[in-house]
């Protein structure tokens, strides 16, 4: 009995410890545990979440569990992204020259939902006296997307992008109660500078104290007439229409230039910077809506850019699990492979599982690898052409360093 209850002890306290490594930065993210799905039976919210001791990989398919949709004027269709995105564990403020948040995706809310800047991608070109779009444009005007797409948003202030990113450049109101200004708000995101974003309300005061109050953004809107090298100010573009008619004031909002602060949060008890989402007292969006025009803090390589958010995990990786936050022991690899047989394409998902760093090889009836990929990670759903193969058998092989899978497939 004392061996029985001494290994329950040390269970609990191996538990506890591990625990006690994770931080929000881990725990705050909505995993999808029960084979949720979303918009056209697409896997929704978070698939998987990894860590390390330096970094988050947040695996998603950027699908909401909620339904989305309508998009009025918005030909696009959400698809399943795969992303995989690295969250840093440690952030630190940027003390140099200050990063302008990118077109496309610019942090992940914490249903693996993208988030997006304020811009529409369309600038002013003066040389045209036109709008210009594919991106933003330097020392330009750059169209407000609130005010330019914001009837193609649906019910929960998201659309997609051509490429089938459903994303939010503003509140996105059906992750959190946004009308509840009696809690301090929950979480809600993470910016590619590694700082938490919450929703649109906290502490009045920086150190925890305080009623809860809704955080007003210091942007207010210009009320000159003109725009030097702009459009001009007219019922056509009026004040507001542009993301550079809104003018940082510093103490007019309880928020700074990249819209947030340094304060003691229900997370966070010894304070962190943290962004906030802000709103207007009707509960509409309030510029600059997330983050600023520029991030707080350093950001990592690996999420921005064309091909950003499919990080490979690296080092010594462990998978959280809500319930236990770890990863099962001596779990055994489960895959899903299908269509089999097939024509066309073999899709390949390997199952949630701590393992990572997959190669996976297609190989014929005389033992010759006829396709090939690496770096295939769990819970991200891959597939080979195999249009152009010989009819006949193969074998799909999936290997690490500790696992392996085999399974035959037929090309017909």
């Amino acid at each position: 009995m004392i061996k029985q209850i001494l290994s329950i002890v040390t269970a609990t306290v191996l538990t506890l410890s591990v625990q006690a490594q994770v931080g929000p930065e881990v725990t705050s993210w909505k995993i999808n545990t029960t084979g949720l799905t979303g918009y056209n039976s697409l896997p929704s919210n978070v698939q998987q979440v990894q860590y390390t001791s330096t970094d988050v990989y947040v695996s998603a398919s950027c699908i909401p569990g909620y339904a989305i949709g309508p998009w009025n004027s918005n030909p696009n269709t959400p698809t399943n992204q795969n992303f995989v995105f690295i969250i840093t564990r440690n952030p630190v403020q940027n003390t140099g020259t200050a990063i302008t948040t990118p077109m496309g995706h610019m942090g992940v809310w914490s249903n693996g939902v993208s988030i997006f800047n304020p811009k529409d991608g369309f600038y002013w070109d003066n040389a045209t006296s036109s709008f210009a779009s594919g991106g933003s444009g330097t020392n330009a005007w750059n169209r407000n997307a609130l005010v330019y797409e914001g009837v193609s948003f649906d019910n929960c202030l998201g659309h997609p992008a051509p490429n089938g990113e459903y994303h939010h450049h503003v509140n996105p109101k059906c992750l959190y109660d946004d009308a509840d200004s009696t809690h301090h708000s929950p979480i809600i995101g993470y910016a590619f500078d590694g700082f938490p974003i919450y929703g649109a309300y906290g502490y009045t005061n920086v150190n925890g104290t305080g009623a809860i109050k809704r955080m007003k953004s210091s942007y207010v809107v210009s009320t000159a007439t003109t725009r030097t090298n702009g459009p001009p100010v007219n019922s056509t573009y009026p004040e507001g229409n542009m993301c550079e008619d809104y003018i940082y004031t510093a103490g007019v909002g309880d928020l700074d230039v990249h819209n947030g602060r340094f304060c003691v949060t229900p997370d966070y008890p010894n304070g962190i910077y943290a962004y906030f989402v802000t709103i207007d007292a009707s509960l509409n969006p309030a510029y600059p809506f997330v983050l600023g025009p520029t991030y707080y803090g350093t950001v990592q390589a690996g999420n921005t850019g064309p091909t950003g958010g499919h990080n490979t995990p690296s080092g010594t990786v462990t998978t959280y699990t809500p319930a236990t936050g770890i990863a099962n022991v001596g779990e055994k690899l489960s895959t899903l492979v299908y269509p089999n047989p097939t024509s066309d394409y073999l899709y390949f998902f390997i199952n949630p599982i701590a393992s990572n760093n997959f190669t996976a090889t297609l190989v014929d009836a005389l033992g010759r690898v006829v396709l090939k990929q690496e770096g295939i990670q769990p819970t991200i759903s891959y597939a080979f052409d195999v249009s152009q193969l010989p009819k006949g058998m193969y074998i799909l092989h999936l290997k690490n360093d500790s696992k392996e899978y085999t399974e035959k497939v037929l090309v017909k």
